[in-house]
Parts: C-alpha cells; structure tokens; sequence
C-alpha cells in the first residue's frame, strides 16, 4: 500500500497556494532501485519530492516536468522526471560514494553537488518546451529551487524539503512542503507567514514525530482558513519500454544504427531511471533498418 500523497491547499482567502508531501516509500523505492549510498539518495529524495511538489502546478494531464541539477561535486548530476499525476522517476550520475557530514551533523548535499547549474523543464504542449536556468546558489535544493521560483517565474517561494535515513541506509522518511504566494497576497499574510514558519521544527523533525501532511498544513496557516483542493497520491514509476527503446535506436540514424548491427550484431540499452535493461539482437535491429529505409 503507497502512503505517499500530496495535499494541495489554498489558504488566506486564496492568495496562497500550499502543497504538502509524503514522500518516503517513493524516495525508499529509488533507494533501492540505484543501490544508493547515504548521500546521494538524500540529495535525490530532495529533488524528487521537490518535483512531486512541483506536479501539481501543471494544467494538462499530458504535461511533465523535469529538474536537471548539473554540479562540480562527487555526485556530478542529479535528474527527476514528474508527470502530471505525480509518477516520478530520477538518477544521479553517481549513487556510490560517501561524503563528510557537514559542520552541523548533517548530510552535506550542497558538498555533494558543488557549484553549478539548475534547469526546470516544463513541457506543457507547445512547440518547445519552457527551460528555465538558474546558478546553484547554494546546491542545498530548496534554496535552489525556491531561487529559481523567484528568478525565473518571478513567485515568490518557500520551499522545505527533508530526507531522514537508518542506520541501516533506508529511508527513515521523506516528504516537504511549498508554498506559493499569488500576486494578491497581503503584507499582513507575508508577515504572517514568515514568522510562523520560523517557528516550525524542521519538515525532517515533523515528519519524524509522525505528523501528517494535514497536520503539516494546519501548523503552516494557524489559526487561519484553508481549503484542501486534492489528495494526489504520489510513487516512484518509470514509463520506459522497448517501444521506446527502440524510437532510441531509430532516431541514431540509418547510418549508425547499420554500424551497430555490421560490428556488435546486437544493441542492449538500459534506462536510466529504473535499470530495466532491453536486447535487440541481429534481426531486431534488421528490422528497424528496414523501417527506416520505407520512411
């Protein structure tokens, strides 16, 4: 049974938009799926949720989203897909390594990332999907993200994301929250806001006592009214296949994919984001010559 889900919430009178997450059987589940040390899978967990959080702003049920965090540290890379039904799937370019807890007990992911790039890809049907690019400004995720919020789209953002791990390398829990302001909001609200959310244990401490995402939310606005719009449950799912596989091979082109069959006589692709791995054998990439060839 999945206990992960999302709250989307509007509260104080409609001017903010609050998400609250679940996360950990989806965090456990790529754990397990990329055999991840400690570090990168809190730094993926992170992103993951984010993302998680995120998929609920999309409109259309064929809109996705992607966040690509691209660093100079040990972990190099980290990429999470979203659909609009909350499926996510993601990597880092390095799930093997140890690092240093940082000066105040913690995991260090902005050391595990280091300096560089975040990207957010909205794909919501138009020609040329929306790229946003912002510099990590401090490879920390939510500061990042919740930078990028306020860079790129010009929303104001609080973002809090927490990955809390075993001993025995599980992940204990999981889960954040997001809070948009519209452009209606009062300063009575912001101010509102800002101290009360200075008053919280951390998202990690919460969900470690057992508080709900409900109870998540209530703490955030107080005293205030709020309005829960959805229950969305969210998992760790990849929509890999060999049909798309196979749309890899084909769009390498005539001339590389013969170069393939002439010298290894077989293809073997894995994906990313799940490890499934898919064999085409001398025949199959035959095949998908001669289908080339007719188009």
């Amino acid at each position: 049974m999945n206990d992960d889900y999302i709250l989307s919430a509007l509260a104080f009178n409609g001017t903010v938009r609050i998400y609250v997450a679940a996360t950990t059987n989806m965090v456990e589940a790529a754990r397990l799926t990329h055999e991840m040390f400690p570090t990168p899978c809190v730094a993926l967990g992170r992103t993951m949720t984010a993302a998680a959080l995120m998929s609920r702003t999309l409109k259309s049920e064929t809109d996705t989203l992607t966040i690509q965090i691209k660093g100079d540290g040990p972990i190099r890379g980290i990429v999470v897909v979203s659909d609009s039904k909350s499926n996510i799937r993601g990597y880092v370019h390095n799930p093997h390594f140890n690092f240093p807890l940082n000066d105040k007990g913690k995991f260090d992911i902005a050391g595990a990332v280091g300096h560089g790039y975040l990207n957010v890809i909205k794909d919501i049907g138009l020609k040329e999907p929306y790229i946003g690019y912002v510099e990590l400004i401090s490879g920390e995720i939510a500061e990042d993200i919740a930078y990028y919020y306020a860079s790129s789209e010009q929303t104001p953002t609080v973002l809090a994301l927490g990955v809390l791990i075993n001993s025995d390398g599980s992940v204990l829990t999981s889960g954040g929250y997001f809070i948009q302001l519209m452009p209606e909001v009062t300063e009575e609200t912001i101010s509102f806001l800002e101290k009360n959310i200075g008053s919280l244990p951390s998202i990690s401490q919460m969900l470690n006592s057992s508080i709900t995402p409900e109870e998540i939310l209530k703490l955030i606005v107080g005293e205030h009214d709020f309005q829960i719009l959805n229950k969305q449950d969210t998992q760790y799912k990849c929509n890999c296949s060999r049909e798309r596989m196979e749309r890899n091979l084909i769009s390498l082109g005539e001339k590389e994919l013969s170069e393939i069959q002439q010298e290894q006589h077989q293809a073997e692709l894995t994906c990313h984001f799940c490890n499934s791995s898919y064999m085409f054998n001398d025949e199959d990439l035959s095949t998908l010559l001669k289908n080339l060839n007719k188009r």
